[in-house]
């Protein structure tokens, strides 16, 4: 993704980035910490725009953010260790209660998923929240009316598990690597590589209509 220096063009992508759809996902990121115990610190990896890391902050987390970019909400509580997430070590990311590393993961090949799982583990952070984006079969419908107004929606995802993702690194070197639901990228290979890295998995749970599966992770070497 993008810095956005010039203000005009980063609230322009503000705009574009947190649509209707995908400001659910963000507010998701942010409960799905309210039922853990323990948790006052977060790591969040990959801020973007920093909606997430000010909902954080907002909710009385001491946050702490990690990109390999500028901060893009540079706020004086919220600290940033600007750095590669492949290039950081373990030690570097200790000391939080929780980390969150959401729609983060895909950006990354996925062989190195492993090695970013492990470092999450040995960081010995207690809790660790993760979500990809999610192409396995889904319906969505929704409708919404009254005298006014009429809103409805229908989307249908299937058959993707035929297919292979495609990505080209040289047009995109930091887009998608893969999704979960296509060709030998299954929910189930993604979840053994979550339990071989030491976590057990708490919660499963899914958007729409930005369609991503989160899962809420707790580490079984704390």
């Amino acid at each position: 993704m993008s810095y956005f220096p010039d203000p005009v063009d980063r609230r322009n992508e503000w705009f574009r980035y947190y649509s209707e759809k995908r400001v659910t996902h963000q507010w998701l990121q942010v409960n799905l910490l309210k039922d853990l115990k323990n948790v006052h610190s977060v790591l969040e990896i990959g801020p973007y725009l920093g909606l997430v890391s000010s909902l954080l902050h907002n909710a009385g987390f001491n946050v702490t953010t990690l990109d390999y970019q500028p901060s893009q909400y540079p706020h004086p509580d919220i600290k940033l260790i600007q750095k590669d997430l492949l290039d950081a070590s373990p030690a570097e990311i200790q000391g939080f209660d929780c980390i969150i590393c959401c729609e983060t993961l895909e950006h990354f090949f996925w062989d190195d998923v492993d090695k970013l799982l492990e470092k999450f583990y040995l960081s010995k952070a207690p809790w660790v929240v993760i979500s990809v984006p999610y192409q396995g079969f889904q319906i969505d419908l929704s409708l919404y009316l009254n005298r006014y107004k009429l809103r409805n929606s229908f989307s249908m995802k299937n058959f993707k598990f035929l297919k292979k993702f495609c990505f080209d690194s040289k047009a995109d070197p930091y887009g998608h690597k893969w999704e979960v639901g296509y060709k030998k990228r299954s929910v189930k290979m993604l979840e053994a590589k979550i339990r071989r890295a030491g976590f057990s998995i708490e919660t499963r749970e899914f958007t729409s209509a930005c369609r991503s599966i989160f899962f809420v992770l707790k580490n079984n070497g704390v």
